[in-house]
C-alpha cells in the first residue's frame, strides 16, 4: 500500500447500465498499480453490485442496506481510502487516457489548490460545462446564462473557447474531482445534511472558505454520459431540490439573501397552485 497514489471512489445506485463500461475504462487507461478503486453502492435494486463483484473482483465494493445520498456514500469511501489523492468520478463516465498524472501534476503545482477538475466532453466529443459559480442570487443567475447558452448549439464553441485554458472557478461540477484525501477531511468531507443537490457546491465553497483554489483544466479530458444540465424534476426529487437549496442559503448567504429567496419560492409555490386549479 505503501505506493498506493489515488483512490478513486464512485458512488453507485442503479448504474448498471453506465458503471460496468465506467470501471472498464479504468482499468484499461490508469496504472492499476498505484490506484485503488472503491465503488460504494447505496443499495441498488439493479443487480449492478453482483455485477461488478464478478466483473472486477478487484475493485472495493462497499454495499450499503439503504440509499444513503451522494455525500454521505462518498465520505463512506474516503474513510476507506488509502491514497494521498481522491478521485470523486460520477459512475456515467468514461476515461479514455490515463489522465491521473496530468491532474496530479496540476494539483501539485501550487500548494493553495484544493480541486482539480478536467474537462468533461459529451459522447460525441464535444464540450460540456463542467464548472459553476459561486452559489447565490447573482451566482445562480449567472450559472442559469451560462446553461441557456450552453443549451443553444450554436453557441457553444464559444463557450468551448471560453474555457480553453486553465482557470480558478468557484465550482467544479461533482462529476470528476481531483484533491488531497489531507484536504478532504480537513474541511469534514461532505456535509451530510444534503441527501442529493448542492453537495459539492458545498464543498467546494467550504474549500475556497479555508483558503483553498479550485482549477479547472481543459488540458485533461474524460466523457460524462449524462451531461450537465438543470434537470426539470418533479415530485418528491424537486422538493428535495428546494430543500438542499434553502439549506445552503443558510450556511452560506447573508439574511437578506435567505429572505428573497424564501419570498421567490413561496412565489413560485402560489403560482404553481394557481395552474393548478386552472
Amino acid at each position: 500500500m505503501s505506493d498506493l497514489k489515488v483512490s478513486i471512489i464512485i458512488v453507485n445506485y442503479n448504474g448498471g447500465d453506465v458503471i460496468i463500461d465506467c470501471l472498464a475504462s479504468i482499468f484499461q487507461h490508469l496504472d492499476t498499480a498505484t490506484v485503488e478503486v472503491i465503488v460504494v453502492d447505496n443499495d441498488s435494486r439493479d443487480r449492478s453490485p453482483d455485477l461488478i463483484e464478478q466483473k472486477f473482483p478487484e475493485v472495493h465494493l462497499l454495499r450499503q442496506s439503504e440509499n444513503l445520498g451522494f455525500g454521505t456514500a462518498n465520505n463512506i469511501g474516503a474513510h476507506h481510502a488509502q491514497g494521498t489523492y481522491l478521485f470523486l468520478l460520477n459512475s456515467d463516465t468514461l476515461i479514455q487516457n490515463n489522465i491521473l498524472p496530468a491532474l496530479m501534476s496540476k494539483l501539485d503545482s501550487a500548494p493553495d489548490i484544493g480541486i482539480v477538475g478536467p474537462r468533461l466532453l459529451n459522447p460525441d466529443g464535444s464540450f460540456q460545462l463542467s464548472t459553476a459559480y459561486e452559489i447565490g442570487l447573482w451566482g445562480e443567475w449567472l450559472t442559469l446564462q451560462a446553461v441557456r447558452k450552453y443549451r443553444q448549439p450554436a453557441c457553444r464553441p464559444a463557450l468551448a473557447q471560453q474555457y480553453g485554458a486553465d482557470q480558478y472557478v468557484d465550482i467544479i461540477v461533482g462529476a470528476a474531482m481531483l484533491m488531497r484525501r489531507s484536504h478532504f477531511f480537513e474541511i469534514g468531507g461532505f456535509d451530510e445534511t444534503f441527501f442529493m443537490y448542492f453537495e459539492e457546491s458545498d464543498l467546494c465553497q467550504r474549500l475556497r472558505d479555508a483558503g483553498y483554489r479550485l482549477l479547472y483544466t481543459p488540458a485533461v479530458s474524460l466523457i460524462h454520459i449524462g451531461g450537465y444540465s438543470v434537470a426539470q424534476v418533479a415530485g418528491k426529487m424537486a422538493a428535495e431540490y428546494r430543500r438542499s437549496q434553502r439549506y445552503y442559503y443558510q450556511k452560506h448567504r447573508p439574511p437578506w439573501e435567505q429572505w428573497v429567496l424564501h419570498r421567490y419560492l413561496a412565489l413560485k409555490q402560489w403560482r404553481q397552485r394557481q395552474r393548478d386549479r386552472g
